[in-house]
This record gives structure tokens, sequence and C-alpha cells, in this order.
């Protein structure tokens, strides 16, 4: 071959190998984890797939991905979502549930100004918050 004859062509030759030898080990992962990660698809199934991607691995791959693709897809994107519903609702919860400052001052003024905390008891929470 070509390149054998040139030792940086075999370099690049070895690292094309690599790159696809890494890209298919995450393929062969990927299928896995869908194949246990279908709900819809009942045990005796999945043995079955399981059993194709490891007897015959090329072959088994690439027809789950041509029968399973768009189901694989459509996984993705329903975790996705609810992980981003996940992540807003923990981020309005805790966002929600801590008051600025200039909050409690203004309520802490409100409290004042109708009589049902004294001066003194203003100035010690006020100094207590600022702190």
């Amino acid at each position: 071959m070509l390149a054998y004859d040139y030792p940086l062509l075999g370099f690049f030759w070895s690292m094309l190998i690599l790159f696809i030898w890494i890209a298919w080990i995450f393929l062969l992962i990927r299928v896995f984890a869908d194949i246990f990660r279908d709900h819809e698809m009942g045990g005796f199934a999945k043995a079955l797939w399981c059993i194709f991607v490891i007897v015959v691995p090329f072959l088994g791959v690439l027809v789950y991905l041509i029968a399973n693709g768009h189901g694989m897809a459509e996984r993705d994107m329903k975790t996705a979502q609810a992980q981003q519903q996940a992540m807003d609702q923990y981020i309005r919860s805790t966002a929600g549930s801590s008051a600025s400052a200039a909050d409690e001052l203004s309520k802490l003024a409100a409290l004042r100004d109708a009589g049902t905390i004294t001066d003194a008891e203003f100035t010690a929470q006020k100094s207590k918050l600022l702190a």
C-alpha cells in the first residue's frame, strides 16, 4: 500500500484506523444501552438483539440502527426533555426560595410602618440582614 511507503502517511492511516475503532466502540455501547433502555421491547427481543449484536457485531449493529434508529432518537429526545424539565424545576425552586436583602428590608420597613415591630427591632433585623 501507499501508506507504508511514507512514514507520515502510515501515521495518518494508523490514526484513521484508531478513530474508526473508537467510533465503533462508542456506537456498540450506544446500541447496547438503547437495547436495555427501550421499555416497549420485551425481554426475549432484548436477548435476541444482544445475541445478534454479540455474534455478528457489524451486521447486528447496522441492522439495529436501521430497524430502531428512529426510536433511539425519540428516546434520546424524551430523556433530554425530562432532564431539562427537572433542571428548570430545580432552578425555579432554588431561585424562588431565597429572597434578596432588598426585598427583606422592604418587608421589614412595611412591618415597622404598620407598627408591628418597633424601631429597635427594625434596626436589629436590618443589621442582621446586612451582616
